[in-house]
């Protein structure tokens, strides 16, 4: 099995590598420019008193010099017939615990003679290694202060989130308290905005889940109640065979309505389904034009007109095509139903700053702005209906990440307008070529 992932002990990870990291490359390039530094400083004495010595050129006066002699320094005059004349060469030499450096510089080259000048270095080097070992003291201080750090640092950047998981575990469909946004730290406020948004989008799921259970409830019982009275009128007393019939058709009647209430709440079913279908890449567009041809004819067979003009003339989204064109049809089925004879609908799109702004728009009776019409089992007008459609609209609109309104016409034409738009953010607008 896996291992969970853990964002605090990445975090940890990561910064207690990076810091290791730092401070080994820093000590190291420490060290090192002190190590040259000093080899430096040794290096150039040697030079120095070799310049000296043959300025001189006498090795014995220059032995006696005082300044010679509280140097240290080991001082001959040797010959090498292999040397090349005119170099100088140093060298580093270990003998048991001791360490000494040579310097060989040219002093007479046409006897090919040279300076052999050697210094103890010992003491230098145990100087360097008490600063290596002072080195690797500081960085493991170092080192646990980093941790430690790193631990309290993890605490207090994890913390608002362990904040938010306390709140929303003691939160339940029935208490459910919007995060103040306000008390959490700046780089949290997206994260708050957008968790009090879905409590809102769960508050209203519950809120119509309840009216949907009630209404359900209420709906089906009508019909019932028309059911139980007319068959308990109709044995009182012996009927017609006609009168029979139309008690009949009465209970139909019923069971048709009954039967539609069903159909609807299975359709609720099968958009929750729908929505866990995976999505596909589709051209709005063109979407949009098949269902302009579908309900052309649909409305010329009603008198009615049905205008269609899109804008732009391709446009790609990522969504589940069942729900989008569950969006359209109903704004489509709505629009028909009640505009009047010899009126027109028209559907329509455009690009908007947001994404695509999809419109239908009707020369109906418009709407009563009081009214919710999301929410299920609302009707508007004197036309038949269960009262779900625009309740499975919202739902399927906010499925693919789409928001839809319903409003009255503003340009003097009595009227509603029912829109939809995609947001940018999950669509992807593609170019002609």
């Amino acid at each position: 099995m896996a291992a969970k992932k853990s964002i605090r002990r990445q975090f940890l990870v990561q910064l207690v590598f990076a810091s290791a990291s730092l401070i080994l490359i820093f000590s190291s390039a420490l060290y090192f420019m002190i190590s040259e530094s000093i080899y430096e400083e040794k290096r150039q004495t040697l030079i120095q008193v070799a310049q000296n010595i043959c300025s001189f050129r006498s090795v014995e006066t220059t032995q006696q010099n005082s300044t010679d002699n509280a140097l240290g320094l080991n001082i001959e005059l040797v010959t090498f017939e292999n040397m090349p004349s005119g170099q100088s060469y140093l060298q580093e030499i270990q003998k048991g615990s001791s360490t000494y450096l040579r310097l060989i510089y040219p002093f007479a080259a046409e006897e090919k003679s040279f300076l052999r000048i050697t210094t103890d270095i010992s003491s230098t080097k145990k100087l360097l290694a008490k600063i290596i070992n002072s080195i690797f003291i500081i960085n493991a201080v170092g080192f646990l202060v980093v941790i430690l750090y790193a631990i309290g640092l993890s605490k207090m950047l994890i913390s608002p989130v362990n904040t938010l998981s306390q709140r929303l575990s003691n939160m339940n469909e029935h208490l459910i308290r919007p995060i103040r946004v306000e008390e959490l730290p700046e780089e949290f406020e997206p994260l708050g905005d957008t968790i009090n948004r879905l409590m809102g989008r769960i508050q209203n799921f519950v809120k119509y889940q309840k009216e949907l259970f009630i209404g359900a409830a209420h709906e089906l019982k009508t019909p019932l109640a028309v059911m139980k009275l007319k068959n308990q009128v109709t044995l009182i007393k012996k009927r017609s065979i006609e009168e029979y019939i139309e008690a009949i058709k009465v209970s139909n009647n019923a069971i048709n309505d009954m039967d539609k209430i069903v159909s609807n709440i299975l359709n609720i079913g099968r958009q929750e389904g729908a929505q866990l279908d995976t999505p596909t890449e589709v051209d709005v567009i063109e979407e949009l034009r098949k269902k302009a041809q579908d309900f052309t004819l649909l409305a010329q067979s009603e008198g009615k007109t049905l205008h269609a003009h899109f804008e732009p003339n391709l446009f790609m989204a990522t969504l589940q095509v069942a729900l989008l064109s569950q969006i359209i049809q109903n704004f489509l089925q709505n629009a028909l139903k009640f505009t009047p004879k010899g009126k027109s609908v028209t559907l329509c799109s455009s690009l908007h700053d947001d994404g695509l702004f999809i419109e239908v728009i009707d020369e109906g009776c418009g709407i009563d702005d009081s009214v919710d019409l999301f929410a299920p089992f609302k009707r508007q007008g004197n036309k038949s209906g269960v009262g779900l459609g625009l309740f499975l609209a919202k739902s399927a609109a906010e499925a693919i990440g789409g928001e839809i309104s319903v409003k009255n016409r503003t340009d003097g034409v009595e009227g509603t307008v029912a829109s939809l738009l995609l947001q940018s953010k999950l669509c992807c607008p593609i170019k002609r070529k």
